[in-house]
């Protein structure tokens, strides 16, 4: 691998404080490489903080469209045949990349790989993206302390605040989600390469830091209308449709249960409980379903393959 071989992807919003220390570590990584930051119109002086890295090209959109967004600008703009993303409030240890792209060289049958993606306390951020047996993805090893390094092996998808993709593989299934604009969209990318027979593998050595939540809350509404919204949306083009069905309805039958709830108790001070979030989200994707049925039916991918990753990987972790 060479300097030509790789962009590595840094999409930033507002990231002032914190985007400093992710693109030191970047000059400090061992593999030459190149670094293309999406800046999704920050206001607060991060501009000025990127002019301190002239190796670094930077794009500048006009108006904030997320990390899915941001990602898909530039896949547009990337011609090396492997990508690699990097959250802004993330930093990597020096032999990140080359571990990455190790394992990306030893086995072509891996279309991405992903990191061991610690929090600043020494727990675990993620190992990996996995399915619970009723389609909600969550972080491999969230919070534990592994007593010794995790083996490599083969996980259902990439997290992506620290992973490695090869470029031709990701654009051939569509690309990543911009309208997903935050969450789920690596979950969702993950699904279509999986779908298309690629596989996906954790590379425990390549070790990156998160200050989890640093540049997103996750207690916010906007958090709920998303994650709530984008699972139904990756289920509408990716699982199998009974799968996707249930999780509709039972979707509905939860925002309904709370509602009548709310009703005798008032109202919850999780987002996620609060019935009217919950079925703004559920009729704003219904009215998307010709959309997502469309992107599901251009995968060109049969019920038996739906079925079998959905089997493989559903509640295995």
């Amino acid at each position: 691998m060479t300097g030509r071989d790789i962009t590595v992807v840094v999409v930033t919003w507002r990231g002032r404080e914190h985007i400093a220390r992710c693109l030191d570590s970047l000059r400090a990584q061992t593999l030459p490489h190149r670094v293309l930051v999406i800046d999704n119109a920050s206001d607060d002086g991060t501009a000025g903080i990127l002019g301190r890295y002239p190796e670094v090209r930077v794009v500048r959109l006009p108006a904030n469209a997320g990390f899915a967004g941001g990602v898909a600008t530039a896949l547009s703009a990337v011609s090396t045949p492997r990508i690699a993303l990097l959250n802004d409030d993330a930093d990597a240890d020096p032999a990140w990349l080359a571990e990455l792209g190790r394992v990306l060289d030893d086995d072509p049958g891996l279309v991405a790989v992903t990191s061991w993606i610690l929090l600043r306390d020494g727990r675990t951020n993620s190992l990996g993206v996995a399915l619970t047996p009723d389609g909600h993805g969550f972080d491999l090893g969230f919070g534990e302390r592994p007593a010794i390094s995790p083996e490599a092996r083969d996980v259902f998808g990439f997290c992506g605040g620290a992973a490695m993709l090869r470029t031709q593989a990701v654009a051939a299934v569509g690309g990543f989600p911009a309208e997903f604009f935050l969450y789920y969209e690596d979950t969702d990318t993950s699904w279509r390469l999986r779908l298309a027979g690629g596989r996906i593998g954790v590379v425990p050595s390549a070790v990156v830091h998160h200050s989890h939540g640093a540049s997103s809350d996750v207690r916010s509404a906007a958090f709920a209308q998303w994650t709530e919204g984008n699972r139904l949306r990756m289920l509408a083009r990716c699982a199998p449709a009974t799968v996707a069905g249930r999780a509709f309805a039972a979707h509905l039958a939860v925002s309904v249960r709370l509602m009548l709830r709310r009703a005798r108790r008032g109202t919850p001070a999780e987002h996620n409980l609060r019935s009217a979030l919950r079925l703004r989200v559920w009729a704003t994707v219904v009215a998307e379903l010709p959309r997502l049925v469309r992107a599901r039916r251009a995968q060109g991918v049969t019920r038996a393959q739906r079925r079998a990753v959905w089997d493989q990987w559903a509640g295995a972790t």
